[in-house]
């Protein structure tokens, strides 16, 4: 049985996507108090977005949602370390993922955010046409599984890591 169809992305792409929604952000007179990713898959996209921006107030908020391609759990859950979500009162918050398939981790996240008392605009490179939460800014839909550059290849083993030793000692 064929898995789901997929879409690649290249770490060249992930540049000019990062740049595209920066871009945005900045014509539309946006300014952040604070980048939060949603970790892991928002971690890269976050950091770069804040670099375009020239934002160095950065954060993260820990959620699962997916065990394996197309097996979400039943909820995402927060994971520790917990975000000091209050301290965002009043705070001009740009939340980043890396897609907002269903929507549900975004919202979920979004729903914590707003009741702490802060702003929320949402920013991904992707969006699904299922998701329950559009993003404000997003550089690309589509319906395929995607591979990022950063999470397509599995963990590094204690064997390939053994033999990268022997490759740099030698």
């Amino acid at each position: 049985m064929a898995g789901p169809e997929r879409e690649t992305l290249s770490w060249e792409d992930f540049g000019a996507a990062t740049r595209d929604l920066a871009r945005a952000l900045v014509a539309d007179g946006y300014h952040p108090d604070v980048v939060v990713a949603v970790a892991r898959g928002g971690l890269t996209l976050a950091g770069a977005i804040a670099y375009a921006l020239g934002s160095k107030s950065c954060g993260s908020i820990n959620v699962e949602f997916y065990t394996d391609i197309e097996q979400p759990m039943p909820e995402p859950r927060l994971l520790p370390p917990i975000l000091d979500a209050p301290a965002l009162d009043g705070q001009k918050v740009l939340l980043v993922d890396d897609v907002s398939d269903s929507g549900r981790t975004l919202a979920k996240v979004v729903e914590l955010l707003r009741t702490a008392g802060a702003e929320v605009t949402t920013v991904t490179l992707y969006s699904k046409p299922r998701t329950v939460l559009e993003p404000d800014y997003v550089w690309r839909r589509t319906d395929r599984w995607i591979e990022f550059p950063w999470s397509v290849l599995p963990p590094v083993s204690a064997v390939e890591a053994e033999a990268s030793a022997g490759r740099r000692a030698g």
